[in-house]
Parts: C-alpha cells; sequence; structure tokens
C-alpha cells in the first residue's frame, strides 16, 4: 500500500473496531486473489466504503461523485484514496471505461450497483451500468454484504450512532454468457446486475 492509503485505510480499521466492533464472516482467502476482482455490496451508509475497504490486504478503487474532487484539498485526497470519478448527473461512459482498464490491469474496485444509499434498509434495484462492466472487464466479481452500518450513519444522518458493523463475504461469481441467451445491451446488463444484487441480499451474518 502507498504511504497516503496506508493512513487512512489503518485509522478506519482502528476507529471500525473500537466504535463498532467491526467484524468479517465468510471465507478470508476470497479476499486475496492476485487478480483483479469486481467487489459488489449493498449500499446502506457513507461508512461503507471504508468498511468494505479495511477487509482487504491489498488497496481497493472506489467511485466518488465528481463535485467532491472540485475541492483541490478533497480532490487530491480523493484521488490519493483511489477514487474514480462519476457524474451522477451526466453519466457517460468515461468512469466506466477508467472502471474496466483498472480491473484488467488487476486492480480490485468496490461498486455499489444500487447507485445510492437506501432510506429504510431495503435494498435498491441494481443499476445496469454494473451489468456493463461485468460484461465487458471479463473478472471474478465478489458480492459482500455489509450489517449495522445504517444504524451507525443512516442516509440523511448527522451524527453516528452506536452499532455493531459486520461485512458478510460471499463467493467468486463468474461472468458466463451463455446463462443469458440471446438477451444482449441494456436488457443483458440490467440482468447481470439483478443476478449481482440477489446474491448480495443471500448473504447473512
Amino acid at each position: 500500500m502507498k504511504l497516503s492509503y496506508w493512513f487512512f485505510y489503518s485509522l478506519a480499521k482502528m476507529l471500525a473496531r473500537g466504535f463498532y466492533n467491526y467484524r468479517v464472516v465468510g471465507d478470508p482467502t476470497q479476499l486475496q486473489r492476485p487478480e483483479g476482482v469486481l467487489v459488489v455490496s449493498n449500499h446502506e451508509s457513507f461508512f461503507d466504503p471504508p468498511i468494505v475497504g479495511i477487509a482487504f490486504d491489498q488497496e481497493l478503487h472506489y467511485l466518488a461523485r465528481k463535485s467532491l474532487f472540485n475541492n483541490p484539498i478533497a480532490g487530491t485526497l480523493y484521488r490519493e484514496l483511489n477514487s474514480i470519478p462519476v457524474d451522477q448527473e451526466r453519466p457517460d461512459m468515461t468512469s466506466l471505461k477508467t472502471v474496466i482498464r483498472t480491473l484488467k490491469q488487476g486492480g480490485k474496485v468496490l461498486v455499489f450497483p444500487e447507485g445510492s444509499r437506501t432510506l429504510d434498509g431495503d435494498m435498491l434495484p441494481g443499476e445496469p451500468g454494473v451489468g456493463l462492466i461485468v460484461a465487458k472487464a471479463g473478472v471474478p466479481v465478489l458480492p459482500v454484504r455489509i450489517f449495522g452500518a445504517r444504524k451507525a450513519l443512516p442516509r440523511g444522518g448527522s451524527f453516528p450512532q452506536p452499532s455493531d458493523i459486520t461485512l458478510v463475504i460471499g463467493q467468486l461469481w463468474h461472468y458466463d454468457p451463455t446463462a443469458y441467451g440471446d438477451a444482449e445491451g441494456k436488457d443483458l446488463y440490467r440482468r447481470i446486475s439483478q443476478d449481482l444484487m440477489a446474491q448480495v441480499a443471500d448473504l447473512r451474518a
């Protein structure tokens, strides 16, 4: 890990263990793959990226709103933490191409197929963009599920609350085009994303 990433990684891990009884459930070998891996997770809280990131011994890459990079200091920090800017107002292929390239080069990228944090705890449908990444990148996908982060800091919340946070690790999934028959384009990508969200939903602490 580069020094800047290691510093915030270590700080987040210390806080998670100290205040939220953070634990990881599942097969730890799934977190140590040498190849590029797309990590897909449910989205409960602003805490979600570090909650997933500290489970890995390697650096992850993250998606972040493009507007967060407007401030020079914040932009530099987000880049040091391997964040890829995404324009949520006017989505284009730039960020998706960056994600696909990063995966093909052996990087690990965390995405939240729902696109936004849940308001009531129920998972939202997966967005087709994640399915496109899966179809084009050709790398394994690792589903994970977060429990407890919404209680710790729900969407719209101002102050962190006491909670136990658990990250459940699933099994690697490999995209098989033949499983989707004649589906193509946006329909194919949506179905892939829906299948991934179903796998995340099946994980239990």
